[in-house]
C-alpha cells in the first residue's frame, strides 16, 4: 500500500515526526509520501519521501495542523482541490476533518477558547468511546459530509461521506501516551499542558477510530 500524508505538522517532532509514525504503525508496511504544503523547511523524519505535490496513491491521510481552516491560506486551496477531484479514500484527524468539510460544502469556525480534554464521544452506531481533543476551530455544516459521531463540546466529532470513501474526525487517534511523552521530552509541550490529556480509561486509537470504519465502506 501506497499512503499520501498531507502532512501538515511536519515542522514538529513530536506531534509531526512521531504522530505520523504512530498513524503509520496501524498499516502493514506502507510505502509512504509525505507532503507539506505549508512550509518550505521541516524536521527530518527518518522514513517516507518528501514530495513537493500530491502523487498517486492508495490512500490519503491529512494530519492536524496548528495553521486554522477559519483563517484559510493559499496553500490550503491546494489541499482542497485534492479532496474535491481525487478517487482515492481520505481519511482526515482534526485540521484534516475540519478543511475536507470546508472543501465539500461545509463550514468551520473558530471558538473563543481552545478546546484540550479527554471526553467521551457517542457515535451513532451506538459506540462511545474517549478521545483526545485539541483544538479551537470546529466544523458546524459538514458539507456533503455525514455526521457519524458528536460529543458534548462538538456536536460534528466525525463524519463520513455517504458516497466516497472519506472518513474524518475531529479528535487525535494518533495522540497515544508515547507521543504525549515524546512532546514532553523535547519541549513541544509543557507538563501543565499534557495534565489535561488524562489517559486513565483507555482512548480510540487509529485502527478503530478510521482503518476499520474505512475498510468496511
Amino acid at each position: 500500500m501506497h499512503i499520501l500524508i498531507v502532512d501538515l505538522l511536519a515542522e514538529r517532532q513530536s506531534f509531526g515526526r512521531e504522530g505520523v509514525r504512530e498513524i503509520l504503525s496501524h498499516f502493514d508496511s506502507p510505502e509512504v509520501s509525505l507532503w507539506s504544503p505549508h512550509v518550505t523547511k521541516r524536521v527530518d523524519y527518518g522514513f517516507g519521501t518528501v514530495v513537493q505535490q500530491p502523487v498517486d496513491a492508495d490512500l490519503i491521510i491529512i494530519t492536524g495542523s496548528r495553521r486554522n481552516v477559519s483563517q484559510w491560506e493559499g496553500w490550503m486551496d491546494d489541499v482542497a482541490e485534492l479532496i474535491q477531484t481525487t478517487a482515492i479514500p481520505i481519511l482526515g484527524i482534526c485540521f484534516g476533518h475540519q478543511i475536507i468539510a470546508a472543501s465539500l460544502g461545509g463550514r468551520v469556525i473558530r471558538a473563543e477558547e481552545n478546546s484540550a480534554l479527554v471526553t467521551e464521544v457517542n457515535y451513532e452506531d451506538g459506540r462511545v468511546v474517549n478521545a483526545l481533543f485539541t483544538h479551537q476551530d470546529h466544523v458546524v455544516d459538514p458539507g456533503e459530509m455525514k455526521i457519524i459521531a458528536s460529543s458534548d463540546h462538538c456536536p460534528i466529532a466525525a463524519c463520513q461521506h455517504p458516497e466516497r470513501p472519506i472518513l474524518t474526525v475531529q479528535y487525535h487517534p494518533e495522540a497515544v501516551s508515547a507521543v504525549i511523552e515524546k512532546a514532553l521530552e523535547i519541549g513541544d509541550m509543557t507538563l501543565e499542558e499534557s495534565l489535561v490529556f488524562s489517559c486513565e480509561k483507555p482512548i480510540i486509537d487509529m485502527t478503530d477510530a478510521l482503518v476499520k470504519p474505512l475498510q468496511s465502506l
